[in-house]
């Protein structure tokens, strides 16, 4: 089979070699609706219908989207220290920490978390700002880690289904990965009006039963969750930024089978994992025959 059979499937059209360059000025519109609150209430709308299983060739990657895919903890995590000490009077610096700490996790819920005694009113007019804010200043600017289109497309070849579960809206993840070329490699985008992550996973696992699942994401509320869904193995993307790191170590004490500080080796690691346990090679030495 050549690689343009395995590039691209019949029913769509061939991407631009790792996907085409963003369109100059393309902005994207600020969607405010209950769903960005998914994990505190209910989005008020008409079901989907959900799609019935099916069975892939190789297993799915489900992959988070800030912070594991695209490169924006930086510009989200300086709005939230900003919206945050405005609203509580935590210093900017610390209030950032306090974001990264909880990263990973709904911001209304981190509000809920690190502000318990403050007004709920004043906790969700907060998060409102932060959300409207967020895309303003930082989805608008916000790009790919370099080394992910490469990666996406290898692994498509490689026969792997990918998703996305994120907790921004679905639309506003639509529009980010169609932005960035990378929409044409995901077969499903799950987003905060879908419900949470632990409830995307369990999803994701009714429509491919049967075969390997893994998490790529970049927290401990990341990591936590897939292993709350059975079958779903966590991969992590560890984090270097200005006084925070999340390291490879940290990851994996949270359950991750594997992190790194980039997704360049997925593909092979992917590769290693999916094989059962008595088809991956022993570590042990043979023991030495004792001399009569």
């Amino acid at each position: 089979m050549s690689d343009r059979a395995l590039d691209t499937p019949p029913d769509r059209p061939r991407p631009e070699a790792d996907g085409p360059p963003a369109r100059e000025g393309a902005e994207l519109p600020i969607l405010v609706a209950t769903s960005q609150y998914a994990e505190v209430s209910r989005p008020v709308g008409r079901p989907k219908e959900p799609p019935a299983p099916r069975v892939v060739e190789r297993g799915v990657v489900v992959f988070d989207l800030d912070g594991t895919i695209l490169d924006d903890l930086p510009a989200i995590s300086r709005v939230a220290s900003e919206v945050m000490a405005s609203a509580f009077g935590t210093p900017t610096e610390e209030a950032r920490i306090h974001y990264l700490a909880t990263t990973g996790m709904p911001f209304e819920a981190q509000l809920a978390q690190l502000y318990p005694e403050a007004p709920a009113a004043l906790r969700s007019s907060t998060a409102r700002t932060f959300h409207q804010r967020k895309v303003a200043e930082a989805y608008a600017r916000a790009k790919p880690f370099p080394e992910m289109p490469r990666t996406l497309k290898q692994l498509a070849r490689d026969g792997w289904n990918l998703a996305i579960s994120t907790g921004a809206e679905t639309e506003m993840a639509d529009l980010l990965l169609e932005r960035e070329g990378l929409r044409y490699w995901f077969e499903d985008v799950l987003g905060s009006g879908d419900g949470t992550k632990r409830e995307h996973l369990a999803e994701y696992r009714r429509r491919f039963p049967d075969r390997p699942m893994f998490l790529v994401g970049d927290s401990r509320f990341d990591m936590e969750a897939a292993q709350s869904v059975a079958g779903v193995v966590p991969l992590g993307r560890a984090s270097r930024l200005s006084h925070w790191s999340l390291t490879p170590l940290d990851l994996r004490k949270w359950g991750a089978a594997w992190a790194d500080y980039s997704l360049e080796g997925l593909p092979d690691v992917l590769a290693r994992l999916e094989r059962p346990p008595a088809a991956r090679p022993s570590r042990r030495t043979p023991r030495r025959r004792k001399r009569s």
